[in-house]
C-alpha cells in the first residue's frame, strides 16, 4: 500500500487540505458578457488554475446549471445569464462568500 504525499502540505493525498485552503483565498468575479448575435455568457474570473482544477469546476457548474461552457485563459465561461446561481453553487462548493463579487 503506497500512500502518495502532497508536495505542498506534506500530508497524504487523501488527507490533503491544499485545495480547501486555496478555495478560501480566491477572489472571484462573476460577470456577464455578450457574444455574437446578442447571446449572453456568464464569465467567472479570478480563479487560480494552479491551485484549483478549473475543468472539474466547470464540469460541475455546467451539469448543475444545464448549460454549455468552456475554460479559457483561467476563466470559466457558461452560456446564459447565471450570476446568482453561480454564486450560490460556488458557496456550496466551499468558496468564501465574502470573496465572490457579482
Amino acid at each position: 500500500m503506497s500512500s502518495e504525499v502532497c508536495n505542498v502540505c506534506g500530508l497524504p493525498k487523501d488527507l490533503c487540505i491544499c485545495e480547501e485552503v486555496a478555495k478560501e483565498q480566491q477572489k472571484i468575479t462573476v460577470k456577464i458578457g455578450r457574444r455574437r448575435y446578442g447571446k449572453e455568457v456568464t464569465i467567472i474570473e479570478g480563479l487560480n488554475s494552479s491551485e484549483i482544477d478549473l475543468g472539474d469546476l466547470a464540469k460541475f457548474l455546467k451539469s448543475k446549471l444545464a448549460c454549455g461552457g468552456t475554460v479559457k485563459n483561467n476563466t470559466i465561461e457558461l452560456q446564459g445569464n447565471h450570476r446568482e446561481k453561480v454564486r450560490d453553487l460556488l458557496i456550496a462548493k466551499g468558496f468564501n462568500p465574502d470573496q465572490i463579487k457579482v
